[in-house]
């Protein structure tokens, strides 16, 4: 018998001693297909964030351009996880939370890594040059952002665990919110302006107000924008908390 042939039985005799599911197994599982790892989806979603707002707090530290580039392909990183994700949500046959607050769970994730995008836009848009009320709202940003991240993890195995993380989400929230009027108190020193306008070197003063004024605008803008990144990032933890009453 030549080696071909007794390859071919060896081949069949494997394919008869091989388990195969049954027609019923086979049947249940095109009728009722596995439910998609909806919290793993989530996870990835948040690794992708955290790592854009560890990217965001480099560039608004060092204003250097390839930092806020990475915050962009960061950004678009997220985009292809988040239409995945959705791609996975249309199609699944059952799903472990309500359908809707996994929809709300993907879209306010994203929305954060939007506002990281559109924060390094407005900083390049605006010209301006990394201050320490920049710094200091992101830094309280990302730890909420931190929160998020951790309470999705633990949504799994330790949703009280996840109840803290959700709380510190709010309080970055409530955190930036109190900067960020502190940040505009500041710009808005009328004694500390003067003091400027007056140290600014020679020239026509009122040139000199002016493009003082006209920073301190530029500055204000920025600070609202971290500010209603803040607001997001609080919709993202109203959302985890709505998600982890069901578990």
């Amino acid at each position: 018998m030549s080696e071909e042939q007794l390859s071919g039985k060896a081949r069949a005799r494997l394919e008869v001693n091989t388990p195969h599911p049954s027609f019923w197994v086979r049947l249940m599982e095109n009728v009722f297909p596995k439910t998609p790892d909806f919290f793993a989806l989530l996870i990835d979603q948040c690794e992708v964030m955290s790592q854009c707002m560890e990217a965001l707090l480099a560039f608004v530290e060092s204003g250097d351009p390839e930092k806020g580039n990475l915050v962009r392909e960061l950004e678009k990183q997220g985009d292809i996880v988040q239409a995945r994700n959705f791609a996975i949500l249309a199609k699944a046959f059952a799903t472990p939370l309500d359908r809707e607050d996994l929809y709300r769970a993907i879209t306010s994730i994203d929305m954060v890594l939007n506002y990281a995008k559109t924060t390094v836009r407005e900083v390049e848009a605006l010209q301006l040059a990394p201050t320490p009320h920049m710094v200091e709202m992101v830094k309280i940003l990302k730890r909420g952002t931190d929160a998020l991240h951790r309470g999705y993890v633990k949504l799994s195995f330790d949703p009280l665990g996840a109840v803290d993380e959700e709380r510190m989400v709010q309080q970055s929230e409530h955190d930036v919110e109190t900067y960020y009027r502190q940040a505009l108190a500041s710009l808005l020193d009328g004694q500390a302006r003067a003091q400027q306008v007056a140290g600014s070197g020679e020239g026509d003063v009122e040139l000199r107000l002016l493009s003082n004024t006209l920073e301190l605008f530029r500055h204000r803008e920025l600070y609202r924008h971290l500010s209603n990144l803040g607001d997001e990032v609080a919709v993202a933890g109203t959302v985890l908390y709505d998600i982890m009453v069901q578990v």
